[in-house]
């Protein structure tokens, strides 16, 4: 009998310790759910999708980087003949260390590895005696750095418009603080909410599938420099109504707020390639 009361008492205080120390929610967990806000429209759902791309960041060797471009221009050429998506991309000017941006449409994994498509890559597509496959290779011996991330964003129908409008983009790219990737995601929604009613140009939103460290990042169009600093002439308590009205605290606490969500972001301007 004091054997299994004793069995019983360390039961009960094991209960009991589970119970008062189970500590906070494993680091993965969100605090909130990734779905949008009420009051979601049409016209911010644009801004996000389900279209699957790769997105790879590159930086040159040393003294190579133009070389790497005309290879990757030979890329896109091997693509077009082969009737691939075309690839988007962009020249770093200044901010994180990679030169080059490139977003392949894939629209999903099934449909970018069905075994067919994945032959006409490898094996059917050659530009200038040079496979894809090939072309992959050569542009490895000409780069430092590589990374890549599989994202889910808008259709490449809206990133065509965007790319084709605009010569300037500002890339920022973001690691959430555990359990905070949702409320990061939802945070990029009410910067666009605070732009829209501003008359200022929104970002497009991406969202990590697989790969790289990147839980989001968004990209913003601006036609040159020029448009990209342009002084707002609203003044400062029109900022203040956008801001609250986007469900900020107020102008100056959307920075502050966007700090306590992250553990580290980068910044980047960049350039079309012609």
């Amino acid at each position: 009998m004091v054997c299994n009361g004793s069995r019983i008492l360390t039961a009960l205080l094991l209960a009991l310790g589970i119970s008062l120390f189970q500590g906070p929610p494993p680091l993965g967990a969100e605090t909130v759910p990734p779905s949008p806000a009420p009051g979601w429209s049409q016209e911010e759902e644009n801004w996000e999708g389900d279209y699957l791309y790769r997105v790879t960041l590159l930086r040159a060797a040393p003294g190579r980087l133009l070389d790497l471009i005309e290879l990757l221009k030979e890329e896109r050429d091997l693509l077009a003949d082969i009737e691939e998506p075309m690839p988007f991309w962009m020249r770093h000017t200044q901010g994180d260390q990679w030169d080059l941006m490139v977003l392949y449409p894939m629209r999903s994994f099934h449909e970018y590895y069905e075994p067919e498509r994945t032959t006409r890559r490898n094996e059917y597509g050659v530009w200038k005696g040079l496979s894809y496959e090939q072309l992959q290779f050569e542009a490895g011996l000409l780069t430092s750095y590589r990374e890549e991330v599989f994202v889910r964003g808008p259709g490449p129908e809206m990133l065509e418009e965007a790319f084709s409008r605009n010569a300037f983009y500002h890339a920022e790219m973001f690691v959430a603080l555990p359990g905070r990737r949702a409320r990061l995601l939802e945070e990029r929604r009410m910067e666009n909410r605070f732009l829209r009613t501003l008359g200022r140009p929104e970002n497009l939103i991406f969202v990590r599938e697989a790969g790289g460290p990147w839980d989001s990042f968004t990209l913003g169009f601006y036609r040159n420099l020029q448009h990209y600093a342009e002084v707002s002439e609203l003044r400062s308590d029109d900022e203040e109504m956008a801001a609250r009205a986007a469900g900020f605290e107020g102008a100056d606490r959307i920075g502050n707020y966007l700090r306590s969500l992250i553990l580290y972001h980068h910044d980047t301007l960049a350039v079309a390639i012609r």
